[in-house]
């Protein structure tokens, strides 16, 4: 058996064979919302070849349980390219949740504002990406289904599904292009100012390597973004990631009425 299918064996053991509805990855302070999940909590450390999450504000956990009547697999904390240079780290969690019999991905992210017309402790929901960190999770793999087509890498559907629980909330969830940034350090002005000549509305260091390996694992995937500041240069604010920290509860609690909303159809 391959180590992913050792994996699903081991968690099916632990939360039953019933396949997820939904995969969610929580962003940086995101994490409670694991914690409203009925259900069993594995954490990585039990699930062999699991990156361990060690950015501050993650839970490093799968939790595999029903939320709002639909059954999830809800990863606490994710691996970033910037904490080992494998823009892949996230791989083995995702080939497990499509092992689960997972068909949908919703990825969240805290991100800093390119766009002056978000703001801190808004949202933004992907409408596309740029994957300005110059790599790619399917370096290396050998088979032809490296080559995947990006043209609607965030599903029209769930984008609309997303955007109707939003409303239904009377939530503002305006749409816009991500890009990503390697990390650690942040960027700067000049980066952002060319962040924004290329067309990107907000940063981050995550999700973009995971909707690629999404789409290649043949997953439908959506992505939102908790914005936590604005970019560098465009703000008198001090950016750090103990600032991400303190202002991503602000989104987090608009986020979680969206995904419940969603969620319940």
């Amino acid at each position: 058996m391959s180590k992913s299918a050792d994996l699903v064996a081991l968690i099916r053991e632990r939360a039953g064979e019933a396949a997820p509805d939904y995969g969610l990855i929580l962003g940086s302070g995101l994490g409670h919302l694991s914690q409203a999940v009925a259900g069993v909590a594995i954490p990585y450390d039990d699930l062999p070849g699991f990156p361990h999450a060690g950015v501050s504000g993650h839970v490093p956990q799968l939790v595999i349980g029903e939320l709002e009547g639909r059954r999830v697999a809800v990863f606490g904390g994710r691996s970033h390219y910037y904490e080992s240079g494998r823009a892949d780290a996230m791989r083995l969690p995702l080939e497990v949740l499509a092992g689960l019999g997972a068909e949908r991905l919703i990825l969240t992210n805290a991100a800093g504002a390119v766009n002056a017309d978000l703001a801190p402790g808004g949202l933004m929901l992907l409408s596309d990406h740029i994957a300005f960190a110059g790599t790619n999770p399917l370096i290396g793999e050998a088979t032809d289904g490296r080559f995947v087509p990006m043209t609607e890498a965030h599903d029209p559907e769930m984008r609309a599904a997303l955007k109707g629980a939003a409303a239904a909330e009377g939530v503002e969830l305006p749409e816009g292009v991500y890009g990503w940034f390697s990390g650690p350090s942040f960027e700067t002005p000049a980066e952002i100012r060319a962040a924004r000549v290329l067309g990107m509305d907000a940063v981050g260091m995550s999700t973009v390597p995971e909707i690629i390996l999404g789409r290649f694992l043949g997953l439908r995937c959506a992505a939102i973004s908790v914005i936590t500041n604005m970019g560098a240069g465009m703000s008198d604010e001090s950016i750090s990631h103990d600032h991400t920290k303190q202002m991503a509860p602000l989104g987090a609690e608009k986020l979680e009425r969206v995904l419940r909303r969603m969620l319940r159809g």
